[in-house]
């Protein structure tokens, strides 16, 4: 397969860009910073992908090097917790962005590169379904995501183009122990198993699965 990956050189990004690569596929990967390169492993850089025109020209510049899209995965957004009464409206317009704006520039860049067959994955979060405290703002966000990718499955899929998103919860980085030293860490999920998920909704084995919201949480929850 020819993909794309956003948020490339992120935890979750990495174990990604391995998992396809490793099964032998070619990845562009698009981020803020530039990796390592290989034979089948190019980096485009994207400062602000919500930015349209910098999306497009990522985008466009990736397609080009594949020779076409077969799958996107877009990874990129951000997350923050805070209560609705410590809020700024400032807050909520940060997370849409960096969560809704970046999926939609993205894969409107993308559709014009991608024909029937091809597969589209999102990010979305378990954590966001339902909302605890302090989730308000980010999990608005993230449904936001969700409304898009179930718009997008039924838009596309007279194309033959499918779309699904996966919900992790709390992941396995070390940033996330970092922030927060007393969890207990065996309840989280690895990257690496979050990529083997994504890596079967980008692919043809994933063929009729269109529209789902794909909980990925070690049989935890959120």
């Amino acid at each position: 397969m020819r993909v794309i990956i956003t948020g490339a050189a992120g935890a979750l990004g990495r174990s990604v860009v391995s998992g396809f690569e490793t099964a032998g596929h070619r990845v562009a990967c698009i981020d803020r910073v530039e990796g390592k390169a290989s034979e089948h492993r190019r980096w485009f850089l994207a400062d602000d992908l919500c930015d349209a025109e910098g999306a497009a020209a990522a985008v466009d510049a990736a397609a080009a090097w594949l020779g076409g899209i077969d799958a996107l995965v877009h990874l990129v957004g951000a997350f923050d917790w805070k209560l609705v009464e410590q809020s700024r409206i400032e807050d909520w317009r940060a997370l849409y962005s960096a969560n809704v704006e970046t999926a939609y520039q993205t894969i409107h860049a993308a559709l014009a590169h991608l024909g029937e067959g091809a597969a589209i994955v999102t990010i979305g979060a378990a954590s966001a379904e339902p909302a605890a405290a302090g989730m308000a703002p980010y999990a608005a966000a993230k449904a936001g995501v969700a409304r898009l990718t179930e718009a997008l499955a039924e838009e596309l899929r007279p194309r033959g183009i499918r779309v699904n998103a996966v919900l992790p919860s709390i992941i396995d980085t070390p940033r996330n122990r970092s922030d927060m030293p007393d969890a207990d860490f065996k309840n989280w999920v690895g990257p690496d198993a979050i990529a083997d998920v994504i890596l079967f909704l980008a692919s043809p084995a994933s063929r009729a699965v269109n529209g789902a919201r794909l909980p990925v949480t070690n049989g935890t929850g959120a």
